[in-house]
């Protein structure tokens, strides 16, 4: 999360430099989040919680266990992650990078 807030903050996005949208595509924009919203409520209104039951002996949302399955049984989806991580933060570092007026 803290790498997608500093690939935004590296991008200098200001207003003056933002594209004008207008405003039928704003509205479509709201009408659009409102039907997800919608879909949303209708899709949980329904739902029965009552067969869950979770075992208090359980390490159920601790770290080691986390850790030992993303370090054994996911450890190449883990890795391939990381390293596109690593590249949208560079590529984040050279589109935020100041153009030189020399070259």
């Amino acid at each position: 999360m803290v790498l997608f807030l500093f690939v935004i903050m590296l991008l200098n996005l200001n207003a003056e430099t933002e594209p004008h949208k207008p405003n039928l595509i704003k509205f479509a924009g709201v009408i659009s989040a409102g039907m997800l919203l919608l879909v949303f409520v209708a899709a949980l209104k329904n739902i029965d919680l009552s067969h869950i039951n979770p075992n208090p002996n359980q390490e159920v949302g601790l770290v080691k266990p986390l850790g030992k399955e993303l370090f054994t049984k996911f450890i190449v989806p883990f890795e391939v992650s990381s390293i596109l991580f690593i590249a949208a933060m560079v590529g984040a570092v050279l589109l935020g990078k100041k153009q030189s007026s020399n070259g």
